[in-house]
C-alpha cells in the first residue's frame, strides 16, 4: 500500500466519520416525524391509477417551449417523438416508422406511421410534421428547440405520410435531437385554437390525454382510447410534485406513490432495503464537476488547473457524498455513451504530483471561491474539496447561492469555480459542442482550443460511429490536459418503484415511459 493511498484512506475514514455525524440529525428528524413508521404498502388497491412522484412541478406542458428536465417526464405520456431510443441507446421507430439519410448527410426522408390521430382527432401526417418544425423555427415563439434544429432549411410534405427534411449542412446528431422535445409532435389544430394557452391544454398523440391540472398539486391524465399502438394497461396516470426528497421517499415506501423520478443519494440504501421497493439502476447520460473561469486567476494558469484536477479523490467523493450512486469521471462521456474513452482510467488522487504542478505554475498562496447551491450533497462535496485542496496548499472559500443566481453569475463570468453539471444527451455532441467549442452557448469557461473546435466540428459531420468515437476520444484527452472543466462524476439513473410495478423500461435518459407499465 503506497504512502499516498494510506493518506487517502485515512482522509476518507475521517470524512465518513464527520459526515455520518452530520447526517444523524436529519435521520433523527425523519423518525421524529413519525412518517417513517407508517406500515409499508405491498399491494396496489386502485389498479386503475399509476401515481408518479416528481422532484418538482413541471413548469411547461408544451414541448416546444419547455426548458425544464422535469417537464419531459409528463411529456412521455402526452406525446410521441418521431424517433425514440431503447435501453441500449439505439434509435428505434416511433411516429416515423423508417427513415433514409442522403449520401451527403443533408436530407432526411421519413416514412410516417399511418392511422395515427392526435387527442383532438386531428390526423397525424406529413403536413402536421411540417407545421411542428415551422412552429419551432418561428422567431415569434422563441422556442428553446430552435437552437437544436436551426440547421433545418426546408421541410417538405412529399405525400400524406412522407416528409423530407433538408439541412444546411450534415449534422450527425440530428436523429438524436428528434428523440427529445424537438421530435415531439403537437396538434396543429389545438395550437391554432389555444394559442399561448396550449401549455394548459396540451394535445399530442401519446398514450394518455390530459384530464386536469392543479399547479403544485397534481397533473391527471387518462388513457387515450384511440391510441395508435397497444393501449396502456393502466387507465389513469397522476403526477404529483414532491420538491422535498425526504417526502418523496417516505410517500413511496408508505404507498402513496408507485414510482418516483429521483431520490436523494443518502436514501439509496434505505429504498434498496425496503421490502416493498424494487430499484432499477442504469448509467445516466450526463456529467458533474467543477466549471473553472479560465479568464482570471488562479485558473488562467493551466498548471494550477491541472494540480486541482489530480488532487481530487473522485472515489472518496462517490462513496461518502453520493453513496456510490455515481461513477467517478474523467471525461464528458459517461459509461452509457458509445463515446466513453475506455483508455482513460480514473486516477487516484496524487498529492505529490499536484504539489509539483503548483511549483511549476510559479504561483503561491493560491486561493479561490467555489460557488455551490445550498443542497446537503453540495455542502458535503464542498467540504471535501476544501480538505483535499488544502493538502496541496490551496485555500478554498465556499459560497452558497441559489441555483438561479448561480446560473446568472455563471453567464456573467462572475465566479472563480462553480459546482455545476449537465444532464446529458444521447449523442456525445450534446455533451461537448456547446460546452467546449469556442463561443459555445454553454462555454462560460472562456475556453478556446482550435484543435478541439476542429475535432468537434468534424465529429458533427462524420456519419461513421467508429470514426466519431476516435474523434471524441481525442477531445477527451485534450480536455483532461487543458482542464477548463474538472469532471468528477457521472450520475447513475436510479428509479425506485413499488414491487407490484411491472413493465418499466429503463432507458438511460431517465424518463418514465408509462405506456408499458402495469400492476401485478
Amino acid at each position: 500500500m503506497t504512502y499516498a493511498w494510506k493518506k487517502s484512506l485515512f482522509f476518507l475514514v475521517i470524512v465518513v466519520f464527520i459526515l455520518s455525524g452530520c447526517n444523524s440529525e436529519s435521520s433523527s428528524s425523519e423518525s421524529e416525524s413519525g412518517k417513517d413508521n407508517e406500515k409499508p404498502v405491498t399491494a396496489k388497491e386502485d389498479k386503475d391509477t399509476l401515481i408518479i412522484g416528481l422532484d418538482d412541478d413541471p413548469p411547461q406542458l408544451d414541448p416546444h417551449r419547455s426548458s425544464a428536465a422535469v417537464d419531459r417526464q409528463v411529456f412521455q405520456s402526452l406525446y410521441n417523438t418521431l424517433v425514440d431510443i431503447n435501453e441500449e441507446l439505439e434509435f428505434v421507430p416511433e411516429l416515423a416508422k423508417s427513415w433514409e439519410i442522403s449520401e451527403d448527410g443533408k436530407t432526411y426522408t421519413f416514412e410516417l406511421q399511418q392511422g395515427v390521430v392526435f387527442h383532438d382527432g386531428t390526423p397525424f401526417n406529413a403536413e402536421a410534421v411540417k407545421f411542428n418544425f415551422e412552429r419551432m423555427l418561428d422567431p415569434k415563439l422563441a422556442s428553446p428547440r430552435e437552437s437544436e434544429i436551426n440547421l433545418v432549411t426546408k421541410v417538405t410534405a412529399v405525400d400524406e405520410y412522407t416528409v423530407k427534411i433538408t439541412l444546411e449542412k450534415p449534422y450527425s446528431p440530428f436523429l438524436s435531437v428528434l428523440t427529445d422535445r424537438a421530435g415531439m409532435m403537437v396538434s396543429p389544430t389545438a395550437v391554432k385554437k389555444e394559442g399561448k394557452d396550449f401549455s394548459n391544454k396540451p394535445v399530442g398523440t401519446g398514450p394518455y390525454t390530459l384530464v386536469d391540472r392543479v399547479q403544485q398539486d397534481h397533473i391527471k391524465l387518462t388513457r387515450f382510447e384511440d391510441y395508435w399502438r397497444e393501449k396502456p394497461a393502466i387507465k389513469n396516470v397522476v403526477y404529483k410534485p414532491y420538491p422535498d426528497g425526504n417526502s418523496r421517499v417516505t410517500n413511496l415506501i408508505s404507498g402513496k406513490l408507485d414510482i418516483v423520478n429521483q431520490i436523494p443519494f443518502k436514501d439509496i440504501d434505505k429504498v434498496k432495503s425496503a421490502s416493498n421497493i424494487n430499484v432499477s439502476v442504469k448509467d445516466g447520460l450526463g456529467f458533474q464537476g467543477l466549471m473553472l473561469n479560465t479568464d482570471k486567476a488562479p485558473f488562467n494558469n493551466k498548471k494550477v488547473r491541472q494540480a486541482v484536477n489530480v488532487a481530487i479523490d473522485r472515489a472518496a467523493i462517490a462513496k461518502v457524498v453520493y453513496h456510490n450512486g455515481v461513477t467517478p469521471a474523467v471525461s464528458p462521456f459517461p459509461p452509457s455513451s458509445w463515446a466513453n474513452p475506455e483508455d482513460m482510467e480514473v486516477p487516484e488522487a496524487d498529492i505529490e504530483k499536484a504539489k509539483k504542478l503548483i511549483e511549476e505554475s510559479g504561483q503561491s498562496n493560491i486561493s479561490f471561491t467555489l460557488k455551490i447551491t445550498p443542497k446537503p450533497e453540495e455542502k458535503q462535496i464542498g467540504q471535501m474539496l476544501q480538505s483535499m485542496l488544502g493538502q496541496i496548499g490551496i485555500k478554498v472559500e465556499i459560497e452558497m447561492v441559489e441555483f438561479g443566481t448561480l446560473l446568472e453569475q455563471m453567464r456573467n463570468h462572475d465566479y472563480d469555480a462553480l459546482r455545476i453539471g449537465w444532464s446529458g444527451r444521447t449523442d456525445p455532441d450534446g455533451n461537448t459542442f456547446t460546452w467546449f467549442s469556442t463561443g459555445g452557448s454553454l462555454n462560460e469557461m472562456s475556453y478556446s482550443n482550435p484543435d478541439v473546435d476542429e475535432l468537434l466540428s468534424k465529429a458533427r459531420t462524420t456519419s461513421d460511429r467508429e470514426k466519431r468515437k476516435e474523434l471524441y476520444g481525442e477531445v477527451a484527452h485534450i480536455l483532461w490536459e487543458d482542464v477548463p472543466y474538472i469532471f468528477i462524476f457521472h450520475e447513475k439513473n436510479i428509479k425506485p418503484m413499488k414491487n407490484y410495478v411491472e413493465g418499466f423500461n429503463h432507458v438511460p435518459d431517465g424518463m418514465i415511459r408509462t405506456e408499458t407499465i402495469s400492476f401485478k
